[in-house]
């Protein structure tokens, strides 16, 4: 089983993804748009820009522990946990919209979201990118967990967090139409 990850405050998620988005932008070509997402334990942020600092910033009411303890019950979440997790989630991470520059690539350093790209098959390395495509079937693999199929055979841990970190990730990368992500190395550590 995976770590818990350690409550942050708003003040504090921000400064990892701003974090990141400095680590992003020192490898892109200048003025190349970027946003960053931070999936924290009580709530996520997201930052972008097309500048050496975000232009703006965005905290979102979803997390993944907050996530968790708001909608699953039981471990794995039932398909109705599930589905009420998904229309909150899906509600707050719409708002990113009016913060994302237009052509924007997706960033994020969160070791959960790490676990999803290893889950989804991507070796592990610096920079892992995972697309929406991979990134959905380790959403398929973990609804049929929700369904009654035993986690192990899916490769998937019986985590809530990583449950929560997955729908967040699912939601955000589906509904804001991105075709990918890029995951570094821990920009925490």
């Amino acid at each position: 089983m995976s770590p818990s990850p350690a409550p942050s405050a708003p003040s504090d998620r921000e400064d990892r993804a701003r974090a990141c988005y400095r680590a992003v932008r020192g490898g892109m070509v200048a003025g190349a748009p970027a946003a960053v997402l931070h999936i924290g334990a009580q709530g996520s942020v997201v930052v972008a820009g097309t500048g050496a600092e975000p232009a703006a910033t965005l905290a979102l009411a979803v997390g993944a522990q907050k996530t968790a303890q708001d909608f699953f019950r039981r471990n794995p979440p039932t398909p109705l946990e599930l589905e009420n997790a998904i229309a909150t989630v899906e509600d707050e991470v719409v708002r990113a919209l009016a913060v994302l520059p237009a052509g924007c690539t997706l960033w994020c350093g969160d070791t959960l979201v790490r676990e999803v790209a290893v889950r989804a098959g991507v070796q592990p390395g610096p920079r892992m990118a995972l697309s929406l495509e991979a990134m959905e079937r380790v959403f398929e693999r973990f609804a049929a967990v929700a369904e009654g199929r035993p986690a192990a055979l899916e490769g998937l841990p019986g985590n809530p967090e990583f449950a929560a970190t997955l729908l967040i990730l699912r939601e955000f990368m589906h509904h804001l139409r991105f075709a990918s992500i890029t995951v570094l190395a821990d920009t925490a550590a």
